[in-house]
């Protein structure tokens, strides 16, 4: 493991203890000095499921563990171990970073979520992690409703070097994204990000919102936009779900960032989002700096949630 994956590794074992102390303390409280019994399975069961994990990978979690453990003695550190193992397994699939295709110039993605959830900073810190990779990155502030949105988009874009294209708050949101894509063309970009508004209080006003801007990239390019990226905060667990239902019936959700996952016991979220959803997760994030934002890893995460790994 390279001195930078292990640094990563350590925030996001850090970043994810609230949720990994819920569940490790819980399946200690189960699992010392007990027999994998029926009783002990119902309550571990219990546990992820009040830890997030939701109710269709509770189940399958524990009749896995069933499956070769039944009836026989098993520690807290090994009952860890074997859903560490089971857990990685349901992200694996899920687990693919977002990466812009070098034959469009440029890749464009759209990032939807509700106010709050951390759209406009995941924004700059992907615009970080794509300009120090070498790609030439435009940022367009779509959120024209919060002026504090524009701002934002615009501290980012001065912290990464990166130009933004902004209008007046209150402009044609659509019109704006327009605008960013013909100069995004014209200068060669790899890389447009738009970031959107997010009143889910008025859904027609949204839907309405983004289908135009959809309308009006596929005038100048008819794959546009290439991927939707939806961010998630972690913080309104179950929520979440309601909130990925939601934006695919607005748009074509393609992919999942899911934020503030260190202000949390619900990471499990993670889990039950992948189970039931099956959508791309493309990054997570542990903290506030551009380095806590990372391509989502199943193992390491599967681990971290656990309390594994050194």
């Amino acid at each position: 493991m390279s001195e930078n994956k292990s640094g990563w590794f350590g925030r996001l074992k850090a970043g994810l203890s609230r949720s990994s102390t819920k569940l490790g303390d819980g399946i200690s409280g189960i699992f010392t000095k007990r027999k994998l019994d029926q009783a002990a399975l119902d309550d571990l069961e219990d546990l992820l499921i009040t830890s997030d994990l939701g109710v269709q990978a509770a189940a399958r979690l524990t009749a896995d563990l069933a499956k070769s453990r039944f009836d026989k003695d098993i520690s807290p550190q090994e009952v860890r171990r074997a859903l560490a193992a089971d857990i990685a397994a349901i992200l694996e699939p899920v687990a693919r970073p977002l990466t812009p295709d070098p034959a469009r110039k440029p890749h464009v993605v759209l990032v939807v979520g509700v106010n709050g959830s951390g759209k406009t900073t995941t924004i700059g810190k992907m615009a970080k992690h794509y300009t120090d990779a070498g790609l030439k990155v435009r940022l367009a502030a779509g959120d024209t409703f919060r002026a504090a949105a524009i701002e934002q988009l615009q501290l980012w874009g001065t912290r990464t070097g990166c130009p933004v294209v902004a209008g007046k708050p209150g402009a044609d949101a659509a019109g704006l994204a327009f605008g960013a894509l013909e100069t995004a063309r014209r200068e060669g970009d790899d890389l447009l990000l738009i970031d959107t508004a997010g009143r889910l209080h008025n859904k027609a006003d949204l839907m309405a919102g983004l289908q135009k801007i959809n309308r009006v990239l596929k005038k100048l390019d008819e794959s546009a936009p290439h991927d939707v990226l939806l961010v998630l905060d972690a913080t309104t667990g179950q929520n979440a779900h309601a909130q990925v239902e939601t934006f695919k019936e607005l748009v074509k959700v393609t992919g999942l960032a899911v934020t503030k996952l260190d202000g949390t016991a619900r990471g499990g979220v993670l889990v039950a989002l992948a189970e039931r959803f099956a959508l791309p997760v493309h990054a997570i994030g542990v903290g506030e700096t551009a380095e806590d934002l990372r391509p989502f890893e199943a193992q390491d995460f599967a681990e971290s949630l656990m309390g594994l790994g050194d």
